[in-house]
C-alpha cells in the first residue's frame, strides 16, 4: 500500500469519525437519529454556554446592535474595530453552506429542518461568545501586520502552559495541543480553498457558459492582488460583505412580498415538520432533526474556533463587546442568511423543483421568482461568497502560522501561495479527497478547541458579567 493510499484511509477514517454516525438514538415511530462526535460535543456545549451566559443573544440583543452601531476605536495603530472583526468572520461563515447546503438539509430533512437551524443557532451564539471574548482575553500584539492576533491556539497555549506550572514544570514555547489546532486550521483552510473555487467554476460554467479555466485564472488573480498585499484583506471585505449580504437579503424580500400569502403556511409547514407531526409516523423524524442540526452547527461555525481569529484582532474598549459582535455573527449567518435560502426554496412550487437538488435546485426556483436573472443572481452571490470566504480564511491563518513558525514573512507568503495553490487546482480538477480535508480540519479544530475552552470560560462569563455591570454603571 502506498503512502498516498495510507493518507487517504486515515483522512477518511478521521471524516467518519467525527461526521459519521458514532451512536444512533430509537425515535418514535420505529425512526432514528445518528449522532457524530461533533454533534454530541457542540450541542451540550452550546446548551451549557447558553444557560450560563442567560441566552446571551436574545438578552443582551439591544446592546449588540448598540455595539454593532459604535463608533470604529482604533488605538492600536494597524488594529481592527471591532465591527470590522465581525464583517471578517462573516465573510468566512457566509459561504457555499448558506446557499446549497441549506437547500441540501431541507431537501433531506424537509422544512422542519429549517427550525433546527435556528435553534442551532441560538445556541452556537452563546458558544460563539464564549470562544471570541477568550480570543480578545488572551490576544497579543502583533509585530509584523500591526494590531493585535490570537485565536484559540493561543488561549490553548496559556491553559496548558498554567496547567505545566501547576505541576511544577516550566512553561514551553509551544503546547502540542495548541500548535495541532493551529495545524489543523491551515489543513482545513487549504482543503475550503479548493471547494471554492470548483463551486464558483460550475457556477460561471452553468450561468454564463465560461470555461472553468478563465473564471479560475481570474478568481486566483484577484485573490493573488489582496492576500498578497499586507493590509488589503479587510479593507475588501468592507466592501464586499455588506453589499452581497445586503442585496441576498433584498431578493429575499422581494420573494416574501411577492409571495405573502403563502408565507403562513410555510412557517405552519416549518414549524409542523419540525416536531415530526407528520414524520414521526413515516419514521423519518430523525432525518429532519439531525439534517437541521448538522447544518446549523456546519454554517456559523461556532465552537471550531474560526472565528475567535478574527475576534482577537479586535480594538474594542471590553472583551465581551467582541464576543457580543461573534454571537451576532451567527445571527446573522443562520437566522438571516440560510433562512433566505430557506425561504426562496419553500416559496417556489414544490412541483417546480421537483427531482432536483443542490446548486440546480436553488437555481431553479430563483428561475422561478425572476426568471432568467436569477440564475445570473446566484450564480454572481455565489461568486461573492465565496471570494470573500477565500480572503477572511486567509485572514484567520494569520496568526495560526505566525504562532507555528514565528514571526516572518515567509511564512507567512508561503501560505498564501500554498492556498492560491489550491484555489487554482479545485478551480479545475473534479472532486478530490483533499476537499475532505476541510471536513477533517474543522473536525479536528473544534475537538482541540474545546481542551481549553470549556475549562477557561469562567473567564467569559465574568468578563460579561463585568461587562453588564459597567453598562448599568453608566446609565445610572
Amino acid at each position: 500500500m502506498g503512502v498516498f493510499q495510507v493518507f487517504y484511509n486515515l483522512i477518511r477514517a478521521l471524516y467518519d469519525f467525527m461526521w459519521g454516525d458514532l451512536i444512533t438514538v430509537p425515535l418514535p415511530g420505529g425512526g432514528s437519529a445518528g449522532l457524530s462526535l461533533l454533534v454530541l460535543i457542540l450541542v451540550p456545549v452550546g446548551i451549557f454556554f447558553t444557560i450560563r451566559t442567560g441566552f446571551v443573544l436574545i438578552r443582551m440583543f439591544p446592546d449588540i446592535l448598540r455595539i454593532s452601531a459604535e463608533r470604529r476605536r482604533q488605538t492600536e495603530k494597524g488594529s481592527i474595530s471591532g465591527i470590522q472583526a465581525l464583517i471578517v468572520s462573516t465573510a468566512t461563515r457566509v459561504g457555499m453552506g448558506n446557499l446549497v447546503g441549506v437547500v441540501a438539509a431541507i431537501s433531506a430533512g424537509g422544512a422542519g429542518a429549517v427550525f433546527w437551524m435556528w435553534l442551532m443557532a441560538l445556541l452556537g451564539s452563546s458558544t460563539a461568545f464564549a470562544e471570541a471574548t477568550l480570543a480578545q482575553i488572551y490576544k497579543e500584539k502583533d509585530p509584523l501586520y500591526g494590531g493585535y492576533r490570537g485565536g484559540p491556539a493561543y488561549y490553548i497555549h496559556a491553559f496548558m502552559m498554567r496547567r505545566r506550572e501547576k505541576r511544577g514544570k516550566n512553561a514551553r514555547r509551544r503546547s502540542i495541543i495548541a500548535a495541532m489546532f493551529a495545524i489543523s486550521g491551515l489543513i482545513c483552510w487549504c482543503g475550503i480553498s479548493q471547494v471554492i473555487s470548483n463551486s464558483v467554476t460550475s457556477a460561471m460554467d452553468n450561468a454564463f457558459e465560461i470555461p472553468p479555466l478563465y473564471t479560475t485564472i481570474a478568481l486566483v488573480l484577484a485573490s493573488a492582488i489582496i492576500v498578497l498585499r499586507k493590509n488589503a484583506t479587510v479593507k475588501v471585505l468592507d466592501v464586499v460583505v455588506p453589499i452581497m449580504a445586503g442585496c441576498y437579503l433584498l431578493m429575499t424580500v422581494i420573494v416574501i412580498v411577492k409571495n405573502g400569502g403563502a408565507l403562513p403556511s410555510v412557517f405552519e409547514r416549518i414549524f409542523s415538520e419540525a416536531f415530526g407531526l407528520r414524520q414521526v409516523a413515516a419514521g423519518g423524524f430523525g432525518a429532519v432533526l439531525m439534517n437541521g442540526v448538522k447544518r446549523g452547527l456546519f454554517s456559523n461555525e461556532a465552537g471550531s474556533g474560526s472565528a475567535p481569529c478574527a475576534a482577537a484582532a479586535a480594538d474594542v474598549s471590553h472583551p465581551a463587546k467582541a464576543g457580543l459582535l461573534q454571537a451576532f455573527g451567527v445571527f446573522i449567518d443562520t437566522i438571516v442568511i440560510c433562512s433566505c435560502s430557506a425561504m426562496i426554496m419553500l416559496l417556489a412550487p414544490a412541483e417546480r423543483i421537483a427531482d432536483l437538488a443542490g446548486m440546480d435546485l436553488l437555481q431553479e426556483a430563483m428561475r422561478f421568482h425572476f426568471g432568467s436573472f436569477g440564475v445570473i443572481f446566484i450564480a454572481v452571490i455565489l461568486l461573492l461568497f465565496s471570494f470573500s470566504t477565500f480572503i477572511g480564511i486567509l485572514f484567520y491563518a494569520r496568526s495560526n502560522v505566525s504562532y507555528l513558525f514565528g514571526d516572518n514573512w515567509l511564512s507567512q507568503t508561503f501560505y498564501k501561495l500554498l492556498a492560491l495553490v489550491m484555489l487554482f487546482i479545485g478551480g479545475l480538477a473534479a472532486y478530490t479527497f483533499v476537499w475532505d480535508l476541510g471536513d477533517v480540519g474543522i473536525g479536528l479544530m473544534t475537538v482541540f478547541n474545546m481542551v481549553a475552552l470549556l475549562p477557561l470560560s469562567g473567564e467569559a462569563f465574568q468578563a460579561l458579567k463585568d461587562y453588564e455591570q459597567m453598562h448599568r454603571g453608566n446609565r445610572q
